[in-house]
């Protein structure tokens, strides 16, 4: 039986994956698992990012932490989508959104082919969604009346990881009940048929468990290093394998707050931008085989003199990142599996890695196998699913280089050569020029990324489908004109009635910050 789960890490990626486990199966239980996390006080956490995908809210709230509370105290802002700047072209008119919202009407017409053949001169996003329109006006994806994780558009949420992982750790701990270790891990102690029995630690001795969580980050202790699972590379796919990454201070307290992650691509590379409430998480992801540290460096400088004063500039101290773009051959092996960057990274463009950390997560509480035969069950099917989760969000992050005109650098001609596009993008591209992107391509029930937002990226960067006159129930016409119709006249209606970010969220932590002393004084 599964009586103990030991989690090897912490980080977002640790404390997330035992707080999912610890909601579901040991509070309130009637034979609960024990959880433990075991967190080296010696080893700072990296943080995967800064982004959050929207299925972050039901995890929070799965967890039982209050919206109000996580906005309050990691210093969280709403995240709407994404805005690509520069990435068709080398022009900063060059714009287009993935947005979170799927289209309205998406299961019932084909809302893409009345806009590639109506010509009304707006972008496909802001045709088919008000997502864009929302993220342009600076406002915030609900009304300060609305419930929490509830929303008038789709978000999900920019954070500071140092924060959340705090965070995560006091409420795993307090009202959870996971049991923290602060310790290192010095040793592997497995049983004669090759499952870990325990790990040794340099102040706790063993640690004996029935499962095993590798959350160690990229020295993966656990499936890297004992198990010796080899990463397989992706950097001929994906060639960025290095990051900058700085927190700008706002020089105006009242400065608005982005609601889209801002990828600007540079010439060999891209930045990102993110906005807090207090502060800009700014960075610069490109490869080493295409510009040394010193020149991205300056990059990435060049890029934040357009915003900010050179006095502030002054005084930055860009981090730089190392990471292999790639994934474990297998993330679950005997009774021990990887979660996060342990299981595999690939880049920060479309913020996957704390997506994938909760969709483990949340696999492994849906499919917690009952004894140790079932195990091998659950494993084997796990690494099948998660497979193919890392090989389509690694063909949807190349969709967004292998379509870009750009030609100012070597950089980006080689992302568009053919030897380093997968065989099923390069399948899908040529498809797609007869018939665009529907839910027939994407046949999972959970798809990491969904039909709608290869749309998104695909006539953002221009790309041209022919538009064929084929009669079909998915073709209707009149919906679909109809549809982007109140699209446009919508989005007036909704920035008119939706308060800014910066409104929003310092209502909300005012509030929960005056909850929190009454509380206190009541206590």
């Amino acid at each position: 039986m599964i009586k103990h789960i030991v989690i090897v890490g912490g980080g977002s990626a640790g404390w997330l994956t035992a707080g999912t486990l610890a909601a579901a199966h040991s509070v309130n239980c009637e034979n609960p698992i024990k959880v433990s996390l075991i967190e080296s006080p010696n080893i700072q956490s990296i943080g995967v990012g800064e982004g959050t995908w929207p299925s972050m809210r039901s995890t929070l709230d799965l967890m039982g932490i209050s919206e109000h509370q996580f906005i309050s105290q990691c210093d969280v802002s709403f995240k709407q989508g994404s805005k690509f700047v520069g990435w068709r072209a080398d022009d900063s008119k060059d714009v287009y959104y993935h947005p979170f919202i799927t289209p309205p009407g998406y299961e019932q017409t084909n809302l893409a082919a009345q806009w590639l053949g109506s010509n009304n001169g707006h972008s496909f996003a802001d045709s088919v969604s008000i997502q864009s329109h929302l993220c342009d006006a600076g406002c915030a994806p609900k009304q300060i009346s609305t419930p929490e994780f509830a929303g008038v558009a789709n978000y999900g949420y920019h954070l500071d990881a140092a924060k959340f992982a705090q965070m995560l750790t006091q409420h795993c701990i307090a009202q959870l009940k996971v049991t923290h270790i602060e310790d290192d891990v010095e040793q592997v102690i497995p049983h004669l048929n090759g499952d870990i029995r325990a790990v040794g630690t340099a102040q706790h001795g063993e640690i004996e468990g029935d499962l095993f969580i590798d959350c160690s980050g990229a020295r993966s202790l656990l499936l890297g290093q004992h198990y010796k699972v080899p990463l397989m590379s992706q950097e001929s796919v994906l060639f960025n394998n290095r990051a900058l990454a700085v927190q700008v201070p706002y020089e105006n307290g009242h400065d608005e707050i982005a609601s889209a992650t801002i990828a600007t691509a540079q010439p060999s590379g891209w930045t990102w931008d993110i906005g807090l409430p207090t502060r800009r998480g700014v960075g610069f992801a490109y490869s080493a085989d295409f510009i040394d540290d010193e020149n991205a460096s300056q990059t990435l400088l060049a890029h934040l003199a357009k915003s900010v004063s050179s006095s502030v500039i002054d005084k930055l101290q860009p981090r730089k990142i190392g990471f292999n773009p790639g994934y474990r051959q297998d993330f679950w092996v005997n009774n021990c599996l990887a979660i996060g960057m342990s299981a595999g990274f690939i880049e920060p463009l479309e913020a996957s890695a704390l997506a994938m950390v909760e969709l483990s997560g949340a696999m492994l509480r849906d499919d917690m196998p009952a004894d140790r035969q079932h195990m091998d069950f659950i494993a084997k099917r796990f690494n099948k699913r998660f497979r193919y989760r890392w090989e389509r969000v690694i063909e949807f992050l190349k969709l967004h280089y292998v379509l870009s005109q750009r030609n100012d650098s070597e950089y980006w001609r080689a992302n568009r050569d053919v030897s380093g596009i997968p065989k099923r993008l390069q399948d899908l591209l040529a498809h797609w020029q007869y018939q665009m992107p529907s839910r027939l391509d994407f046949i999972e029930n959970e798809e990491i990324f969904p039909s709608a937002s290869y749309q998104y990226v695909l006539y953002g960067m221009g790309f041209e489908t022919q538009v064929r006159k084929v009669g079909s129930a998915h073709n209707n016409h009149a919906m679909s004109q109809q549809l982007i119709g109140d699209n446009l006249l919508r989005k007036d209606k909704y920035i008119q009635a939706l308060p800014s970010n910066r409104e929003l969220l310092a209502h909300i932590a005012n509030n929960w910050s005056q909850a929190h002393k009454l509380k206190e004084v009541m206590v």
